[in-house]
């Protein structure tokens, strides 16, 4: 990959987690890196709403830096 899709790429992860941190902190849950994986997985799996290749590979690389295998 080349240093601008790997710049892409970066912005959008970080993109996702902050969106998940700031919706788990609305909900009153603290973001532990379990949690955020559990939910990015889970709107990855959700194909109802439409996302971007670029999107769709941010989410799956977060899964995978947190630990987890992205389904």
């Amino acid at each position: 990959m080349g240093k601008t899709k790997d710049a892409e790429l970066y912005e959008e992860m970080c993109r996702v987690v902050g969106k998940v941190v700031l919706e788990m902190r609305d909900l009153g849950q603290e973001p532990k890196h379990v949690v955020i994986a559990g939910m990015v997985r889970t709107m990855l799996a959700n194909q109802r709403v439409p996302r971007t290749e670029l999107t769709k590979q941010a989410m799956a690389e977060v899964i995978r830096a947190l630990g987890f295998e992205a389904s």
